[in-house]
């Protein structure tokens, strides 16, 4: 429950799934396909029941639907899949400038709206942007430490290394290009701990609703009286 309420009341960039809360939800029998009644009755047994013709649920949490990242990025055609990429990496901006980590920032937890807009649904391992740590990943100096199957570094709780990220992304050359072309600067160290920075000091970062391509450019903003 904490972490939900921390996305009702932190989420100022829309990236996050909103979760709406139901007790005793009833809902016509016939909406379900009888093999999925019959795996909810027999696993959520605790939390699902037949009243007559409908179902009960006596407490569940529902969110909008949408197409997992992971699978997205290797079935969709190749100019969806670049654009869904690059608001991938604009996503985790957009957390960051609201101070939200998303904790894993693995493909399997980023969704992928009906309108195309990618966000996160796994809350997990949410957390305050400003209380990690982010790390220079430490160089091996000898060959044990390059060999070494676990870190010969010491690593607290809240430390994080950028640096790591794009070997558990496994994402396909489309993806991988157009996310490092446009958002490079999130496997490096440095853009987080200048947003921490930032945040630290009471700026309050901008987020656009609209993609880059979409935002009037700076003459035409003066023109229109929007500066």
């Amino acid at each position: 429950m904490r972490r939900y309420r921390l996305v009702f009341e932190h989420d100022r960039a829309g990236r996050l799934v909103e979760a709406h809360e139901f007790e005793h939800l009833r809902i016509p029998r016939d909406r379900f396909d009888p093999a999925l009644l019959a795996d909810l009755l027999r696993d959520a047994s605790s939390t699902v029941r037949l009243n007559d013709e409908d179902v009960v649920i006596a407490h569940t949490y529902v969110e909008r639907r949408i197409r997992p990242l992971n699978l997205f990025l290797f079935e969709a055609n190749e100019a969806a899949i670049a654009a869904a990429a690059r608001d991938y990496g604009q996503s985790i901006k957009d957390l960051a400038a609201s101070n939200i980590f998303p904790g894993d920032l693995l493909t399997k937890n980023f969704g992928v709206t009906r309108h195309g807009r990618v966000v996160f649904y796994d809350y997990d391992e949410l957390c305050f942007l400003t209380d990690c740590s982010f790390r220079d990943l430490p160089q091996a100096t000898t060959p044990e430490q390059e060999m070494a199957a676990e870190p010969w570094f010491s690593v607290r709780e809240n430390d994080i290394f950028p640096e790591e990220f794009p070997q558990f992304l496994r994402l396909p050359d489309v993806a991988c290009s157009s996310l490092l072309e446009r958002h490079a600067d999130v496997f490096r160290p440095e853009f987080w701990r200048g947003m921490q920075k930032k945040l630290r000091a009471g700026e309050i970062p901008e987020v656009f609703p609209y993609k880059a391509e979409r935002r009037l450019s700076s003459s035409l903003a003066s023109v229109a009286g929007c500066t």
